[in-house]
């Protein structure tokens, strides 16, 4: 497989995680959560700039489980998140497809998903604010 010189990590869901991994200082360079849209143009612009990268999606249609909610309502609510995250991934898949950007889909257990603020600053040493969208997508991209 091909080495680049950046890698994208991108957690879809109601808010996006976007984060930048710079290999060859080993380094993050953005964490962050945004709204989709943003996060598309920050892609585009990378590749309208000419730089090298590939993108690390994670895939919500690559799980196989998910637990049920205790009430109706709450499984009612976390079904149709579930599919609001899956569309998402499909977008992202047909925006990079046709953008011609490399990427690979990633199924979210094979991601290190949910980790605090304090054990994300121990592993990556980025010391600024982050929320867990942003942490998601970094740690699909962190030492690659």
């Amino acid at each position: 497989m091909k080495r680049y010189e950046y890698y994208i990590g991108i957690d879809t869901g109601v808010v996006t995680g976007y984060a930048e991994w710079h290999k060859p200082s080993r380094s993050l360079l953005r964490v962050e959560a945004t709204m989709i849209h943003r996060a598309m143009e920050r892609v585009k612009h990378l590749k309208d700039s000419g730089f090298d990268f590939f993108v690390r999606l994670e895939d919500a249609r690559l799980r196989k489980w998910i637990p049920r909610m205790e009430t109706d309502s709450r499984e009612r609510g976390r079904r149709e998140g579930a599919g609001s995250v899956k569309r998402d991934a499909s977008i992202w898949e047909d925006y990079l497809t046709d953008l011609g950007i490399p990427f690979e889909l990633v199924a979210p257990k094979y991601n290190r998903t949910k980790v605090t603020h304090d054990y994300f600053v121990r592993l990556t040493r980025w010391n600024k604010p982050t929320n867990e969208h942003g942490r998601d997508a970094a740690t699909l991209v962190f030492g690659l």
